[in-house]
């Protein structure tokens, strides 16, 4: 399934299930706030199984990550991979560094048909990972699974959270990446719910250095790179070719015309069958145990807004490359109760546009844009 075959009215391009919030980490920014123990009302092994059978809807090669939590912490997750595989769906799994993750279990993972694992690297030495995971011996049991992961030969991706706590450590991060032999890096911008709403954001002007940075890396990396809530990195890189076309009339490095946001090529299952655009925005278009996957994700008036781009407002509604873009959808209600706002990470201003600025910014960032003008 290649990203410009996806009509994205009709499916995502990415469908998460979150297995479990039960984790043995309490990492900072943890979207789930993950507790110890399982929740008692999680789908159970037959009602995930009707769920994997209905995503096959969208079609048989529908991409289907599982995460948590730690979806480790199910003892039916073997059974749940198997099961997706031969219905011929792309199965991935988004594990914690912890020692339930040994060389046995990547083997069974790959054996159960698995496509592609990704483990969370966020700084580029031991000692700050794991404070940051919250966990003495973390990053050297994440870096273990990865090695585990190349010799099981299965696909590796990783990802890396950025806030003020982990900009720094980035180059780091990169040459870790390389090191490791994952396919695929994709960063994570903070988006300030469960317990990450303690930490501070890197400002819009540093995020945006930061992408002109992963742009330079793309270039020679090993790797591919890929932001996740940070849409307008698409902005940044076609505003670095010289025919850019804000409308979409050409596709990013991999093929895309369009972005995959929150609701638009991306939806997510709670873990008790709640149907969300994206973990990091919490709110709901109905239950997966009540309605078909595919009817929520193309009929729902939630999905519907968020697909439409004429529906955003402020000067995300007003961007040109919103069709390309659209920010985060996430970031916007986090920070203003309005899925539709401006996202407030970005400091794109379009020409012309004399409308409402997030309220997000500090006055530095202000300053900054009545100056640009």
């Amino acid at each position: 399934m290649r990203p410009s075959d996806i009509d994205t009215d009709e499916r995502p391009f990415v469908l998460v299930w979150e297995l479990t919030q039960a984790c043995d980490l309490e990492c900072k920014h943890c979207r789930a706030e993950a507790q110890p123990d399982r929740h008692p009302d999680e789908l159970t092994t037959e009602e995930g199984k009707r769920l994997l059978e209905a995503a096959r809807e969208f079609g048989d090669d529908q991409l289907v990550v599982f995460s948590g939590g730690d979806p480790l912490a199910r003892d039916d997750l073997l059974e749940l991979i198997a099961y997706g595989a031969d219905l011929g769906l792309q199965m991935t799994l988004t594990p914690s560094g912890t020692s339930s993750l040994s060389r046995e279990v990547v083997e069974d993972l790959a054996d159960a048909g698995l496509r592609r694992m990704a483990l969370s690297i966020d700084c580029g030495s031991a000692a700050a990972h794991d404070e940051f995971r919250q966990e003495p011996g973390s990053f050297e049991q994440t870096v273990a699974a990865a090695r585990w992961a190349n010799e099981a030969g299965l696909p590796l991706q990783i990802n890396t959270t950025v806030c003020r706590e982990t900009v720094d450590e980035l180059p780091e991060v990169r040459d870790l990446v390389a090191d490791l032999g994952a396919v695929l890096w994709s960063v994570f911008f903070l988006v300030p719910v469960g317990r990450g709403a303690v930490l501070d954001p890197i400002s819009p002007d540093r995020a945006e250095r930061v992408m002109d940075w992963l742009l330079d890396v793309s270039e020679d990396a090993p790797f591919g790179v890929k932001t996740t809530e940070a849409p307008h990195f698409r902005r940044v890189a076609l505003e670095r070719k010289a025919d850019a076309a804000p409308e979409g009339a050409i596709p990013d490095d991999i093929g895309r015309r369009t972005g995959i946001t929150a609701g638009n090529g991306f939806a997510f299952v709670s873990h008790v069958g709640d149907f969300y655009p994206s973990g990091f925005l919490p709110a709901s278009a109905g239950n997966v145990r009540e309605t078909n996957v595919v009817d929520l994700y193309r009929n729902s008036e939630l999905f519907e807004s968020l697909r439409e781009g004429s529906s955003l407002k402020g000067k995300c509604g007003a961007c040109p490359f919103k069709h390309v873009c659209g920010g985060s959808r996430s970031r916007a209600f986090a920070h203003t109760g309005d899925l539709l706002e401006s996202d407030p990470l970005c400091p794109y201003v379009p020409d012309g546009y004399d409308g409402p600025l997030p309220s997000a910014w500090d006055d530095d960032v202000r300053d900054a844009t009545v100056d640009a003008d």
